[in-house]
């Protein structure tokens, strides 16, 4: 039977998942287990149900308790806090939420010998701090046909809040993980050809034929401003830019992305 409990103030500790942890705070709630994350929206918060995602309790707009959200909350089975809006506007950016979120139990890593395995087209972020820029990354590799995404360590975290609403929850969809330093060198053994999306004297066009015709490739997208690392551009297998016109030198990381995915994508239909 579902638990409704109605609030008037944030005061309560079992809301600090809600008003007053850092995201890095959740994600080290349960340790040495895995932590938490906050979804959003009736939609998203769908999604990472679908995906295995576990609810623990969810906050909603006492108004909203109906149609697709009462779906949700009756599907969650968990814990369900209830206020107005102008309680709930005490949290920031709540009108955004579209009356609802949820408190949800992270998953493990998958490893990324086992996403090689399944993938043929592979988006590795390296650097990129931004979670917006990271959330329409991860929406634009699920609506255009890459397999997977990875980060590096100094990524945004995929399932901070903003992240995960830029994505819509598509980062429920895409298998992604992060990994270490040596990722460039398992992707090789992986049978991968590297992409780095970079301005480089040597770069070759994004419409060079020869990337058309690499059965598994994994693009390499860096951080704004700085881009990618020397390193890194020197021991990828390609090194790629997006022609451009009127004098402009780049795009957006997030806008190079979806360009790039789109030029790069499996003909194949990709892994399942």
């Amino acid at each position: 039977m579902l638990e409704y409990i109605s609030i008037t103030t944030f005061d309560d500790e079992r809301l600090d998942i809600y008003a007053r942890l850092s995201e890095k705070q959740l994600y080290r709630y349960n340790e040495p287990d895995l932590g938490l994350f906050v979804a959003e929206s009736p939609k998203v918060i769908t999604r990472a149900l679908d995906a295995g995602y576990e609810p623990v309790s969810i906050l909603v707009e006492d108004k909203t308790i109906k149609g697709e959200t009462l779906e949700v909350i009756e599907r969650c089975q968990v814990t369900t806090f209830v206020a107005d809006f102008k309680t709930l506007t005490q949290l920031t950016g709540f009108h955004l939420t579209r009356g609802l979120l949820c408190a949800m139990k992270r998953q493990p890593l998958i490893s990324l010998e086992t996403i090689c395995r399944q993938a043929k087209r592979i988006a590795v972020l390296e650097d990129v701090e931004n979670p917006t820029n990271v959330g329409a990354i991860v929406r634009s590799a699920a609506a255009l046909n890459i397999d997977a995404v990875i980060f590096n360590r100094e990524c945004s975290d995929p399932l901070y809040r903003r992240a995960v609403r830029v994505s819509m929850g598509t980062i429920f969809q895409v298998p992604w993980t992060f990994v270490g330093d040596d990722y460039m060198a398992l992707l090789k053994r992986s049978g991968f050809k590297t992409v780095a999306m970079a301005l480089s004297e040597d770069s070759i066009s994004l419409d060079d034929e020869r990337l058309k015709q690499e059965s598994r490739l994994a693009i390499i997208l860096g951080a704004e401003g700085e881009g990618l690392k020397d390193e890194t551009i020197a021991q990828s297998d390609y090194v790629v830019r997006i022609p451009m016109t009127h004098g402009v030198d780049s795009l957006n990381v997030a806008a190079a992305s979806a360009v790039t995915f789109w030029e790069l994508r499996s003909r194949e239909g990709g892994c399942s």
